[in-house]
């Protein structure tokens, strides 16, 4: 309120001003031109400008309200043609997100045709067409996003590789991935989605050779990138060993890609396990005891022992002698002991088997020590106690098996 009285206040003030200033003198302006002149008293002539001044200012915000009125009404206007294309754009990528494909692609198409960097919105529409089964279509948005902006090729191309794997094409995949990495061999996307992919189809050894870009680009974490290695190896064991029906053949493919390895990676466990593992299935039984026992001597670890008493080396009796060799530092491990047991049984010790076994078991209930001890006291004719860990065994895998997703049944 005191505000509206200093500004009354003012207002008051400056009108008494004004028209003391017009009653003390009027002034006068004379303007002439040529055949024009103009005479009138200065309050007049100023008060001439500020009516002409008003009806300017009038005029022009009457324009400005025609114009913005205009860009309302009028469906193709600038503004209007802007405001559509940002609805295209919030709509399809909220469609996108939720799994609204057809609409999804209607509106990201639109608001790619009307963008001046509409990248992102044609890889949108041509995922939703490729989720739709529109496989040529979804195509023809990355070519049409090519076109629009040529530098984008890789970021296109990796995009039409996933949508390619996505839809069963694993083959035109890998054409499109192998073409960018040639091109652009320092990209790491380019080599994660094709590792990714030859991971996927089971071509171990394209993975091999991938790993020294791998490496060098640092495209995985350290820990990762170990792990795939290991795994990489490992499954090129079992494919060698597997490639060829003859089992000598395959004996010989697989010693090859065991030399492949180097000196560290032949001393890893999870790799000794996979070649010892092989080497067993293809009946190179005192080889895979070799192995295994080379290992152990020189570090011991509880898949390789369990392992241990599946294999047969040539002399049964030192073998088991060598494995309680280890039970005195690893009394407790249940796949030692299980090993003993089994190694017990080769040998004839039914006694000693039967400790072991049920030692296993007090560490640790486990589905092969039941079936072994099952058979084994079958054998010595206590049927009952037999049956009662033949059914413990089987709840034991009962109970894996539903810990374990079921496989989801396709749709007739």
């Amino acid at each position: 309120m005191k505000r509206l009285y200093v500004i009354v206040f003012l207002v008051i003030a400056a009108t008494a001003a004004l028209g003391l200033a017009i009653a003390e003198h009027s002034g006068y302006v004379l303007v002439a031109y040529k055949g024009f002149r103009y005479e009138s008293s200065l309050w007049a002539t100023l008060a001439v400008i500020a009516v002409l001044w008003l009806l300017f200012w009038g005029i022009k915000m009457l324009a400005e309200l025609v114009m913005t009125s205009t860009g309302v009404v009028n469906p193709w206007s600038r503004r209007n043609r802007s405001r559509r294309v940002q609805v295209a754009i919030e709509h399809g990528q909220l469609d996108l997100a939720e799994g609204r494909w057809a609409s999804a692609q209607r509106h990201l198409t639109r608001a790619a045709e009307a963008e001046r960097q509409p990248l992102l919105y044609y890889l949108g529409a041509a995922r939703a067409a490729n989720e739709q089964g529109q496989y040529e279509e979804s195509d023809r948005l990355l070519e049409r996003a090519l076109e629009r902006q040529p530098q984008a090729e890789l970021a296109i191309a990796l995009s039409h590789a996933q949508l390619q794997t996505d839809r069963g094409d694993t083959d035109g995949a890998l054409v499109t991935l192998q073409a960018m990495h040639e091109r652009h061999p320092r990209s790491a996307q380019t080599l994660r989605q094709l590792q990714r992919l030859h991971q996927q189809r089971g071509e171990w050894p394209a993975v091999i050779r991938l790993l020294p870009e791998l490496r060098k680009d640092k495209v995985l974490p350290p820990a990762e990138l170990a792990e795939l290695e290991r795994r990489a190896w490992g499954e090129n064991l079992s494919l060698a060993a597997h490639r060829e029906e003859d089992c000598t053949v395959g004996l010989q493919s697989l010693k090859r890609a065991w030399e492949q390895l180097t000196s560290a990676q032949r001393q890893e466990a999870p790799l000794v396990l996979a070649y010892a593992e092989q080497l067993r299935q293809l009946g190179a039984q005192v080889e895979a005891e070799e192995v295994l026992r080379t290992a152990l001597k020189r570090k011991y670890d509880s898949h390789l022992a369990r392992l241990y008493g599946l294999v047969r080396g040539s002399d049964p009796a030192r073998q088991l002698q060598i494995a309680e060799g280890w039970l005195k530092e690893h009394p407790a491990d249940p796949s030692l002991l299980l090993t003993l047991g089994r190694l017990c049984l080769q040998t004839s010790l039914w006694g000693k088997a039967r400790d072991y076994l049920e030692s296993s078991l007090r560490v640790q209930r486990n589905p092969e020590t039941c079936a072994e001890l099952a058979r084994l006291l079958a054998q010595l004719g206590d049927t009952e106690r037999s049956n009662q860990l033949f059914q413990e065994g089987l709840g034991l895998l009962d109970e894996r098996l539903l810990a374990a997703p079921l496989p989801v049944a396709a749709k007739v």
